[in-house]
């Protein structure tokens, strides 16, 4: 089933939508502000997002920046603003697509499906990650030394996924939470606890080679 996360300041759009894609088979979950709009998406881990800009507690902007830092899922902006530099704007921020409001149903369902086969496409194009005799494969969620499989617990492979996705990056620990924990307020000695254990169990014949923890 598809998950999808509407954010949205009027009740009544969110009632709209909510009945559309739940006829369509979808799960939806709401939130009007910002704030909750990143915390729904921290910890319901939805498929795609629909965004409206003019939000309460800030512009819908700062949402798709904020999530940029750690997701990918597809954004479809959909907004009163139809002037151009706004839907720049947007897309230029990591928006996938921008529909101006009035809109009709049909075409926003669309829009939706389009972005979800992108999304799937990039994911299922993802190259598995090897170092040495370590093979990851985040899209199966399979970890591979040599011919043993390695086990992690959801929160470490999320915490691994997190990792990988960002080669080369220095990941923050509020990103760390935001996308692994789920903005539960856990220490950074938990964060580098889960760190070591992921390296323990799956480096551990390695480690006196090539360092990677």
């Amino acid at each position: 089933m598809i998950n999808v996360l509407i954010i949205e300041d009027e009740h009544a759009i969110r009632r709209f939508l909510r009945t559309a894609l739940e006829a369509d088979g979808m799960r939806v979950f709401e939130a009007e502000t910002l704030q909750r709009g990143l915390i729904e998406a921290a910890t319901r881990k939805p498929d795609l997002a629909i965004l409206d800009l003019g939000l309460p507690d800030g512009d819908g902007i700062d949402f798709i920046r904020d999530l940029r830092q750690w997701s990918q899922m597809p954004i479809i902006v959909l907004s009163a603003r139809s002037e151009e530099h706004d839907k720049i704007a947007a897309l230029d921020a990591g928006a996938d697509d921008y529909l101006s409001k009035p809109f009709g149903i049909g075409e926003l369902q669309a829009r939706l499906r389009v972005a979800l086969r992108r999304h799937g496409a990039a994911q299922a194009d993802e190259p598995v990650v090897r170092f040495a005799d370590l093979e990851v494969n985040i899209p199966a969620r399979r970890i591979l030394r040599g011919s043993e499989e390695i086990h992690l617990t959801p929160i470490e492979f999320r915490l691994l996924a997190a990792l990988l996705n960002n080669p080369g990056k220095v990941l923050t620990q509020r990103q760390l939470l935001n996308q692994v924990w789920g903005l539960t307020p856990w220490s950074t000695a938990t964060i580098c606890g889960s760190i070591w254990v992921i390296c323990d169990k799956s480096w551990r014949p390695i480690r006196h080679g090539r360092s990677i923890c």
